[in-house]
């Protein structure tokens, strides 16, 4: 009983403030949000929520918020196609806002250290998103651009939207597919979260492994990938302004003709010759 009473109070306090929060629109340090065009058609992202929840006081016998975030480039390249089916959406303190957020969930779960929203054009999250204006909002601030979850009396919710913003290509600020989904009461407390995995490649894709370098402990640094496999460092708040990084430059290398070692063609080209040379040998023979 004491638990749902203090649940049912922090709830309370937190819907107070966002209540009290201004709705006037808000541009970024560097800018509004631009509209992505050139995702890869085709790719997918999912993103399945685990057994258990995070926040445990949310499900006193155990369980979670239950099913799936996926995540589709727009056929025309333009904005990313969400779709949400869940279940099993606590009882009481909705509407539950969610947001993409920089860092990925570790193994044990852990929802608090997967950091802030993705904010590229550091607008900062202590001004309510106005859905009116969405370029002005954070580009994670999905719940903020579309709507908080009001689950049915199942605690079902079910929809599917295009956000302009979001990125399913690699080496810019607005790519979530290395990156986390957040569920939340309005109190900002964080109930459950997930990682977005690549599950199909498109025709402008690339499935290749990448290793994500940890963000620092201060969360003012972040790592972006870049198309080419490399990483580069930014300082940018949030975990990644716009990228400005050549690609390249964090150690990949685009693949060329070039040979891999210098030499390399005479050595084909002796090879080619020698051969030449056998069958000359063995047509006199």
């Amino acid at each position: 009983m004491r638990v749902s009473n203090n649940l049912s109070l922090l709830l309370a306090a937190g819907a107070t403030q966002v209540a009290a929060q201004s709705v006037e629109p808000e541009t970024g340090k560097l800018g509004n949000a631009t509209v992505v065009t050139n995702n890869p058609i085709g790719v997918v992202y999912k993103a399945v929520l685990p057994a258990e929840a995070w926040f445990k006081p949310a499900y006193p016998e155990g369980g979670n918020i239950e099913g799936e975030v996926t995540a589709t480039a727009a056929e025309s390249g333009t904005g990313v196609v969400y779709h949400y089916k869940l279940s099993n959406l606590p009882k009481e303190g909705g509407p539950f806002p969610y947001h993409l957020h920089v860092a990925p969930v570790p193994e044990n779960g852990n929802c608090s250290v997967t950091l802030a929203h993705l904010d590229p054009f550091i607008r900062g999250e202590n001004t309510t998103c106005n859905s009116s204006a969405p370029e002005t909002c954070q580009v994670g601030d999905l719940s903020g651009k579309f709507g908080a979850i009001t689950p049915d009396d199942d605690g079902k919710w079910e929809t599917t939207y295009t956000d302009l913003y979001s990125s399913t290509l690699e080496g810019i600020g607005a790519f979530f597919g290395n990156r986390s989904i957040v569920f939340h009461y309005p109190n900002k407390t964080r109930i459950s979260c997930a990682n977005f995995e690549k599950v199909e490649d498109g025709s402008g894709g690339s499935m290749t492994s990448v290793t994500l370098l940890p963000p620092t402990a201060t969360g003012n640094s972040s790592y972006t990938i870049l198309p080419t496999g490399g990483v580069s460092s930014s300082s940018t708040v949030g975990g990644g302004g716009p990228s400005t990084t050549t690609a390249g430059s964090g150690g990949g290398q685009p693949t060329t003709s070039t040979p891999p070692f210098s030499g390399a063609a005479g050595v084909r080209g002796g090879a080619t010759g020698a051969l030449v040379l056998g069958a000359v040998v063995m047509f006199m023979l």
